[in-house]
């Protein structure tokens, strides 16, 4: 190799250097602005009589005091900290259904779409699981039922939608959201409802918006709830249990 091709190679690996470094750094900064978990989502995290909770791994499992025979694995929206539905899996544990919600590297539930693996056997006594997930997380929980279909009893699809066709997949679905969502791209989700079950259940939660299934603030684009998060919250654990429950 000559001189100037010597010189040539050190300047391409130099410049394949520096457009590494720069993706990384764009990467960082991007998943570095997420949304965070709100008081309320901390003050759940500590175990009381209704609902035990207790960390599997980075996961955050929720099991009630009388135990539980179906189980949820849930992944949160992209960007948001996934404490941040603690209270929402906390209400679902109260009315007897074991609920873990997983931690996603870099908040970023298409980073690990096969999270949910594995979870089930570390829990022989449930008997029977569901998979859901908010915004991102419930696409990609989806994508995982549809790799997975003998292991789950059913979905559940909070202000998401499906682009796996899971539609002869024999899976119970749930589709919930709210009238002021304005996050959710209704043209996506109108979309994509093909793929699901021709008898997936959906619930229109009257007033709730998109960043009312968790508690992490207010979320930019959203349209402004006519009901607390709170509300929206009891009426999402109280829709999913019964789901769940049938």
């Amino acid at each position: 190799m000559t001189v100037r091709q010597k010189k040539c190679l050190r300047r391409i690996i130099i410049i394949v250097l520096a457009v590494i470094l720069a993706i990384a750094a764009a990467f960082l900064i991007y998943t570095g602005d997420y949304y965070h978990a709100d008081t309320m989502a901390n003050t759940v995290l500590i175990s009381r009589s209704s609902v035990t909770v207790s960390k599997l791994g980075d996961d955050l499992v929720f099991t009630p005091a009388g135990g539980a025979s179906a189980g949820l694995i849930f992944y949160p929206g992209g960007k948001v900290e996934y404490t941040a539905y603690a209270p929402l899996m906390h209400r679902i544990a109260e009315q007897g259904i074991q609920c873990v919600l997983v931690k996603m590297p870099f908040n970023l539930a298409v980073l690990d779409i096969s999270a949910a693996d594995g979870i089930a056997a570390e829990f022989p006594e449930i008997s029977s699981w569901y998979i859901g997930g908010h915004s991102l997380g419930g696409t990609m929980a989806a994508s995982c039922a549809a790799g997975h279909t003998g292991e789950f009893s059913g979905m559940i699809l909070l202000a998401s939608y499906s682009t796996a066709d899971i539609s002869g997949s024999g899976l119970k679905v749930l589709s919930m959201y709210g009238t002021r969502d304005g996050v959710l791209n209704m043209d996506s989700y109108q979309k994509n409802r093909p793929n699901l079950p021709a008898d997936a259940d959906e619930i229109v939660i009257n007033g709730g918006n998109h960043a009312g299934f968790g508690s992490y603030g207010v979320q930019s684009g959203d349209g402004t709830a006519d009901i607390t998060a709170a509300e929206q919250m009891e009426i999402t654990a109280s829709a999913v249990a019964g789901f769940i429950s049938e």
